[in-house]
C-alpha cells in the first residue's frame, strides 16, 4: 500500500491478536448528479424541496447542498452539453449521471485504485475537481460512480473554494494520471502538497458512457 500511516485511518477488525485492515470501503455516500434539459426548473425544484442552497451555478452545471457537505446534488445542463438535437438519442437522455462515494484520504483513494487495477477494473475518468480528487468507474450495465477524496480539511474551506475565482473559471476539473500521483506519494510527497488544484486549465470534457 502507499503509506503505512493510512492504515490507522482505515476500518480494522480483529484477527486473533492482530489488527489487520479490511478491504477498502467508502466512508460516505456523498452526492448524486443528474442530466437535464430543464436545468433552471430542476434547480428550483431541488432548492425548494430540500430547502437547499446553491453553492455554484453556471450555464452548464449547478451544485446544491442542504447540510454541511459542499454539495449533495449537481445538475448538468444537457441543452448546452449535448444540444437539443441529441435529446432523443441515448447519450442525450435526462436522468441520473452518477453517484459519488467518499474516501478518507487521497492515499486511501489511490490504494483503492491500485486494488481495483489489480482486479482489471480501471476508471474511465480521472479528474481533479478542485474540491475533490475523483476517479470515475462504470459497472457492467454502464451505471457510473465517482470515488472521491476531499481536498479541504473543512467544509467551510471547500465552500469558499466553490465560491471563488478558480471554481468559477473551471467547475468541471482538470484531468490527471493516477499513476503519477501514486509515484509522487511513494516518493515521499505529502498529501497536503498534492491535494490542492494548482492548475485550473484546461477544462476537462465531461466524460462517461452516456456523455460521449
Amino acid at each position: 500500500m502507499l503509506a503505512e500511516a493510512a492504515l490507522s485511518a482505515r476500518p480494522q477488525h480483529s484477527n486473533g491478536d492482530d489488527l489487520v485492515p479490511t478491504a477498502i470501503r467508502p466512508k460516505t455516500f456523498a452526492h448524486i448528479v443528474y442530466r437535464t434539459y430543464r436545468f433552471q426548473q430542476m434547480l428550483d425544484w431541488y432548492v425548494t424541496v430540500f430547502n437547499g442552497t446553491v453553492q455554484h451555478q453556471s450555464p452548464v452545471i449547478a451544485f446544491v447542498t442542504y447540510d454541511e457537505e459542499h454539495h449533495r446534488v449537481a445538475l448538468l445542463n444537457l441543452g448546452i452539453i449535448k444540444g437539443e438535437s441529441d435529446a432523443r438519442t441515448p447519450r442525450g437522455q435526462p436522468g441520473m449521471d452518477h453517484v459519488a462515494y467518499g474516501y478518507r484520504s487521497l492515499t486511501e483513494l489511490l490504494d483503492k485504485y491500485a486494488e481495483l487495477k489489480a482486479k482489471g477494473v480501471l476508471p474511465y475518468w480521472s479528474v481533479h475537481h478542485g474540491i475533490t480528487v475523483s476517479l470515475y468507474y462504470a459497472d457492467p450495465d454502464g451505471n457510473q460512480m465517482e470515488f472521491q477524496a476531499d481536498c479541504f480539511a473543512t467544509n467551510d474551506d471547500a465552500n469558499a473554494f466553490m465560491k471563488g475565482p478558480h471554481f468559477e473559471t473551471n467547475p468541471i476539473g482538470v484531468e490527471f494520471d493516477p499513476e503519477v500521483l501514486i509515484g509522487r506519494l511513494r516518493a515521499g510527497e505529502a498529501e497536503t502538497d498534492l491535494l490542492p488544484r494548482r492548475e485550473h486549465l484546461p477544462v476537462s470534457p465531461v466524460r462517461g458512457s452516456l456523455m460521449g
